[in-house]
């Protein structure tokens, strides 16, 4: 026992100070030009504006508007084109095929998956589908596709399903199998059902792949779609953008030519940093699966 006429010494608290006068500044303010720099959006745009100005350089020295006209001349054939609604027009036309073949293709795709996700056979089936049509160009169907479907926006849509079914087939199926075994022990635990399982387990966890596979069938819709549209391109008397190229083309109006294929770029570039990118924001970039 302790002994109550000598009380235990209590030590005092030590405290060590530590000199911090000469570690400077830890957290400084970045400048704006730096705030400048930092933004993806700027660094983009002055992307942009050096190409246009390797473009008019370009132009000016070649000096020969059939062959390469100026950036201004295009831009002025397009301002033309908006203002008189005949891109606007051939715009919608292509626009709203493509959503069709786009989405038909979506959906296609993911029935395909969800059949090769749960049977062996179904993943057999898409492999092997996809080794052999993955690979043909869409635009080679063109032909066969007039044969079964006519001349009008049916073989479009066909070359168009072709071109976006395989690409996001392949990447949502990789994505599915490339799931973490954790996830899915996960779910297996708290006894989900088959769609709550797919839904979030395997398409959160999958996200990545599946959103790459979207933008690469949108891209290969796109340039299909406007290479269709320059084979044969009029559909119920009117035609979309390549039809409007391959126009100007013969009447050998080369501006308005390059303002069609400005069109088709800066309507990639919207879509590309309008949609795609504010769902990568929204989604994997919420979860934490991309930094």
């Amino acid at each position: 026992m302790f002994d109550q006429t000598h009380p235990l010494e209590i030590r005092p608290d030590i405290v060590n100070a530590i000199e911090t006068t000469g570690l400077g500044i830890i957290e400084k303010p970045l400048s704006l030009p730096q705030r400048i720099a930092d933004h993806g959006g700027v660094r983009k745009s002055l992307l942009l504006v050096v190409l246009a100005i390797i473009w008019e350089c370009y132009a000016r020295w070649l000096d020969n508007p059939l062959l390469f006209p100026t950036f201004g001349a295009t831009v002025e054939a397009w301002t033309a084109g908006v203002m008189s609604g005949q891109i606007l027009v051939a715009t919608w036309m292509s626009v709203s095929v493509l959503l069709q073949g786009y989405f038909a293709g979506l959906a296609i795709a993911a029935i395909l998956t969800a059949f090769a996700t749960t049977t062996r056979v179904g993943s057999d089936l898409l492999e092997t589908l996809t080794s052999m049509f993955n690979p043909l160009p869409s635009i080679a169907l063109l032909p066969l596709a007039m044969i079964w479907f006519g001349l009008g926006e049916g073989s479009i849509i066909f070359v168009l399903v072709h071109a976006v079914l395989w690409a996001v087939a392949l990447n949502t199926h990789s994505g599915f199998r490339s799931v973490s075994t954790t996830w899915r022990m996960v779910g297996k635990n708290y006894g989900l059902s088959s769609i709550r399982y797919v839904t979030q387990i395997l398409i959160p966890g999958a996200f990545p792949s599946i959103l790459t596979g979207m933008k690469i069938g949108w891209a290969f819709a796109w340039r299909t779609l406007i290479a269709a549209e320059l084979v044969f391109g009029a559909s119920s008397g009117s035609g979309g953008l390549g039809w409007y190229i391959f126009q100007n083309k013969n009447m050998l109006d080369i501006p308005n030519v390059f303002a069609g294929l400005l069109t088709v770029i800066l309507f990639g570039l919207l879509v590309e940093n309008l949609i795609f990118r504010n769902l990568e924001r929204r989604t994997i970039h919420r979860w934490g699966m991309q930094s």
